[in-house]
């Protein structure tokens, strides 16, 4: 029977976790206003504490009457007025760079575009780091990996024709719609690491996100690697790991569909050998 192992100080520590009040604040008539409180629980995890402690879950309790409508808006105001300390990547605020990629109310998405009238009332909001990564701190990922295998793919357009500043790569309206689906792509990480198969073999399986991107190159007529991108690609781990499931389809915020993309893949490389 298989036997594993957790990595040290990686079990979360249900016993040191701290609660950060709601600030009481008044209006400039003096009167406090009725308060509408929400609890976040947050992951909380620093690698370089001298006490050497485990993960724990702080609560943090917000004013929803004093805060923004995203989930981004929640952690931001914690950070300002409640713990410095808390640590999270975000940018752009607008579903576009995929920096705040998170684990909130048990689904992988975006703080930024998670309204937190959409996460479940009845209990606490809970929000984790993107699962089955390594953590830098707090809710950030170590995306090193991730990249890596996104850059073995190639990523950029490959012709034998040098670039001619003066002449466009033309592409008819009906090879550009094949790029629908594909390009839209912010590389969030959400769909792989809401994937078993990616949890278990991300070693070797290059998961949704980097197979979805391949598959953007694949198709795109001005490129002409496609047959050696396909060459790459036939291995019985970075490919053939998929088994279907749909976990990256119902993660992704921007609303693509990997498995279909690795499908097409599949597909393509079966119908060169038939």
């Amino acid at each position: 029977m298989a036997e594993f192992t957790l990595p040290k100080n990686s079990k979360i520590d249900k016993k040191i976790g701290k609660t950060h009040k709601a600030k009481s604040n008044e209006k400039t008539s003096g009167k406090k206003h009725e308060k509408n409180i929400r609890v976040f629980e947050v992951y909380r995890f620093d690698p370089e504490d001298i006490d050497k402690k485990n993960p724990h879950i702080d609560k943090f309790e917000i004013d929803l009457n004093e805060c923004g409508p995203m989930v981004l808006d929640a952690l931001i105001k914690m950070k300002a007025q409640q713990d410095s300390t808390l640590t999270f990547r975000r940018s752009c605020r607008e579903g576009i760079c995929g920096s705040c990629a998170m684990n909130i109310d048990g689904t992988n998405t975006l703080a930024c575009t998670k309204a937190i009238d959409d996460c479940d009332k009845s209990e606490t909001i809970k929000i984790y780091p993107l699962p089955h990564m390594p953590v830098i701190k707090d809710l950030v990922p170590d995306m090193t990996h991730f990249y890596e295998q996104y850059k073995s793919i190639k990523p950029w357009l490959q012709a034998d024709e040098p670039n001619n500043p003066h002449k466009e790569r033309i592409q008819t309206p009906q090879e550009r719609e094949k790029l629908d689906g594909l390009y839209e792509c912010i590389l969030c990480a959400c769909c792989s690491t809401s994937c078993p198969s990616y949890w278990w073999n991300g070693d070797k399986y290059l998961g949704p996100a980097i197979l979805l991107q391949a598959q953007r190159w694949i198709v795109d007529s001005r490129d002409e690697a496609s047959a050696q991108r396909l060459d790459e690609l036939e291995d019985p781990f970075k490919l053939y790991r998929c088994h279907t499931i749909m976990n990256c389809a119902q993660a992704c915020p921007k609303g693509l569909n990997p498995a279909k993309a690795i499908a097409e893949i599949k597909q393509g490389i079966a119908s060169r050998k038939a």
